[in-house]
């Protein structure tokens, strides 16, 4: 893992130089899991899609102010949170962001690599998701899913560290109580 960081770094270098096929390497490493986290905030594949794209463009044309190439990942996570919230506010006036409609998804939810779980509690976990709050669930998704320190959500979020300690906690212990029926009717 370090030696795949050490990459980075030099591909961020590179590409920061003006070496287009360094950055399209970049984005082909990065691209999934920015996607998979804008779908997972946004609960809909063409918004994730379309901000994915939008969040590249950015990256590239602000790749020059990163200041630490070591702190790529917060920093695009940073960018993706703030097109998917200035999209929330743009749609606002349609629909609250808090009641837009998801669709169904496909998602496998993996733990650590030890595997699937069975459809049910997937499903389960998915909706428990929908049902909290924009800002809770995304401290869960760039936690639990994105695997970030408190530090580096704190700089994505752009909020103190005990804020988002509080905001995953909360949704941590909602996400226990809506998931205790699942479990209890057997599926673990």
């Amino acid at each position: 893992m370090i030696f795949r960081a050490v990459e980075d770094t030099d591909l961020i270098r590179q590409a920061a130089r003006g070496n287009v096929e360094s950055y399209n390497l970049l984005v082909s490493r990065w691209e999934k899991r920015v996607y998979n986290y804008l779908l997972r905030i946004t609960a809909n594949r063409e918004d994730a899609l379309d901000l994915t794209q939008d969040v590249f463009l950015k990256a590239y044309q602000n790749l020059r102010k990163l200041d630490d190439p070591g702190r790529f990942a917060p920093w695009l996570y940073r960018i993706a949170h703030n097109e998917a919230y200035s999209m929330f506010r743009k749609r606002r006036p349609e629909a609250d962001a808090e009641e837009v409609e998801p669709e169904s998804t496909e998602t496998k939810v993996m733990v650590g690599g030890s595997g699937v779980f069975p459809i049910e509690l997937s499903l389960a976990v998915a909706g428990a998701l929908e049902r909290l709050g924009p800002d809770q669930r995304e401290a869960v998704v760039l936690k639990i899913y994105q695997g970030f320190k408190f530090e580096e959500m704190a700089e994505i979020l752009g909020c103190p560290v005990s804020t988002v300690k509080s905001r995953l906690y909360t949704a941590l212990e909602l996400l226990k109580a809506d998931l205790a029926p699942v479990k209890a009717r057997g599926v673990s």
